[in-house]
This record gives C-alpha cells, structure tokens and sequence, in this order.
C-alpha cells in the first residue's frame, strides 16, 4: 500500500477509537446516573457548602437529591454525627480541629481515592498529616483560609494591625466574637505562644488557659453577641450592630453584596486557619455515590462554583481556569503558598473538654 493510503486508514483507526472511547464516556455517566436515580446523598457541612449553584448541576447529572443539614461549630458536627451516624449522613465536612478524632475514632470511613479522578489535582501542600493513617486517605480537601479579622471600612480609617483591637473601648457594644473555643486561640497568638510551635495553642497548660480566661473575661462587657452561626455574623455586621469580629471571606462577599463596606486583615501576631476536608461516616449506604461528589466538587469547575459563593480559597489550582480575575485574586489562586505560611491551621485539641469548661465559664460570665 501507499504512504497515502495508510495514513488514510491510521487516521480512520484513531477516529474510531476516539469515538468508542466517548460512547464509553458517556455510556459510564449513563450507567451511573441509572445506577442512583431516585438516591438522597446527606451531608453534614458549614454554611455555604450546599449551594445550588453547584448541588443542582450533581442533581440533575446523577437523577439524585442533596440533603444538607448545617453545623455551627465543631462540637455542633461532633454531637450531630455521634447522634445520627452512617444511618443519617454520608459526608461530613470538619476541619483539623475535629477530622484527626474522628478518624482516630473509627466515626469515618478511608476513601477510595481511585473513585475520585480529580484527587491528583489537589494541591499536594493540602494533604495533611490528619487526612490519612496506615497509608489510607481518610480526608480530601475540599476549601482552606484564613480565620480573618474582619472590620467595617466605613468606622476604621485604617486596618487594625492588632487584635487588641477588640479590647478598645472605642468600640465597646460594638464587638462580635463566635461561640467557640477558637477565641482562646486568638489570646493564644497575642501571647505569642505559637512563635515557636504553632501546636501550643491547642496544647495550652492550665497556667496559659487561667490567662485566656481573664483577658476574655475582660472582653465579656465591649461584645454585642457571641454568634452561632455565618447567618448571624452576617446579619450583625449588615444591621450595624458590630463593626468588627473574627470572621470569614462568605461574611465580606455576602455582606458587601448588600452595600456595606467589610475589609479583613491579618494582624501582627498572625492569625489561625482551616483546611476543611471531606470524610466519608462509618455505615453510610451511599459511599459509591459519595466518592462521585467528591470528585465533582473538587473538580476545577466545581472548586470555582464554591469559590464563587464563598469567597474561600480552593483546593484544586485548574480551578482558575473557570474563576474571575477578582475572584482568582480574592482567593489566592496564583499565591496559594503566600496566604499558606501565614496561616496556624487548627489541629486537634486532646484536652477539649477542658478548653470548653474554659470557654463556658467566659461566655457566662463565670
């Protein structure tokens, strides 16, 4: 045969098996989506992770319902996941405060990474040591940032560069602060106690603790409200009733969204961050189709769309491909290791329950 014709024929050959290749893609996807039709997938996560921006695309790709059911704060996802288990939910979102206990306790599942084509797209620098044991993935990033001091532009001429800050009487009334054993954190790093081990805030010894408690008391009278939830930040810093509070980027975009003036900032003792990570619970009946969220949401256009909503930093980098320049810049995209090694992500707390008695006392004024 001629040079011609064989080319003829070679190209005939890789059309083909292209085309075999997308009937297959398509007939998998097919076969999935039969294989789930009519299946709920429950979810026990933060605010902001169940947007139907990017739920309702996996809905109608797998003939599936998303049920979320949101937390306010670690102790919050620890009590409902102890209560429910595998029978009420399939995914849970922690951070590294509650996701190194929950794998430790055998309340998760490892996760079949070979189930999830997009997991060697993850940035390798978010693979923590609290993701796996005995060489299984038992977490998959999914968001990351910085636990931000965030203030009203319209009341502060500059940034904050401390977070003394909160202790100024100027603002007195005027203060929000969470409902959670972090703020011990944030006496923590003014303490300095993180210079050297970023792990001793959440290793504090009594002596440390009894010196949170006394500067928090200090703050009980300048704090509107300890707020639960991201809702309710939200609305404080929309109403004006706060003008300044630790915080995260979903307050900035939503709250900026309706006219108001949010900035954030770092201050000089640095801040703490989180890694939140997807975990599969123990006994859940829908690990399969678990495993094919995962791999959506962690994909490049999944990542933008949460991006998009939240304001967090994504996991996967081709994410801004489908990101704004606002949005890339906003979420540190291209300057991933920059925002990183500023951030004390939190780690697990061994003596939490003394940490919380700590915190109670302070909240109630005891």
């Amino acid at each position: 045969m001629t040079k011609k014709i064989w080319s003829v024929i070679a190209v005939a050959m890789i059309t083909s098996i292209s085309l075999l290749a997308g009937c297959s893609g398509k007939e998998e996807k097919k076969d999935a989506a039969h294989e789930f039709q009519g299946s709920t997938l429950s979810m026990l996560i933060w605010e902001g992770y169940a947007d139907p921006s990017f739920t309702a695309l996996f809905e109608k790709q797998y003939g599936v319902k998303i049920k979320a059911s949101y937390v306010t704060s670690d102790d919050d996802l620890l009590a409902k996941i102890k209560a429910g288990g595998g029978d009420a939910y399939d995914i849970v979102t922690p951070n590294g405060t509650m996701a190194g206990f929950l794998m430790e306790s055998g309340i998760t599942e490892p996760i079949d990474t070979s189930l999830i084509p997009n997991f060697k797209d993850i940035s390798p620098r978010l693979i923590l040591p609290d993701m796996k044991k005995d060489g299984k993935i038992y977490g998959v990033p999914y968001m990351w940032g910085p636990n931000y001091l965030i203030y009203d532009g319209d009341v502060f001429a500059e940034a904050p560069k401390s977070w003394s800050v909160l202790w100024d009487s100027t603002y007195k009334g005027k203060v929000g602060m969470w409902d959670d054993i972090s703020n011990i954190y944030i006496v923590g790093e003014m303490m300095g106690l993180d210079k050297k081990d970023p792990g001793a805030l959440y290793n504090m010894t009594e002596e440390q603790l009894a010196t949170a408690r006394k500067k928090l008391m200090e703050l009980n009278s300048s704090v509107r409200k300890y707020w639960v939830s991201a809702g309710e930040v939200n609305d404080l810093f929309a109403n004006k009733e706060i003008v300044i509070s630790m915080g995260w980027p979903l307050t900035i975009r939503a709250v900026n969204e309706k006219g108001r003036h949010l900035k954030w900032t770092i201050p000089e003792e640095g801040t703490t961050g989180w890694v939140d990570r997807f975990m599969i619970v123990k006994g859940s009946k829908n690990q399969k189709l678990a495993s094919l969220y995962i791999n959506f949401i962690i994909g490049a256009e999944g990542q933008a769309l949460t991006a998009k909503v939240t304001n967090y930093s994504v996991v996967n980098p081709k994410a801004a491909e489908f990101m704004s320049p606002e949005l890339q810049k906003m979420t540190y995209v291209h300057e991933m290791d920059s925002l990183f090694v500023k951030l004390n992500f939190w780690q697990y707390v061994a003596n939490r329950a003394r940490y919380n008695e700590i915190w109670t006392e302070v909240k109630t004024g005891k």
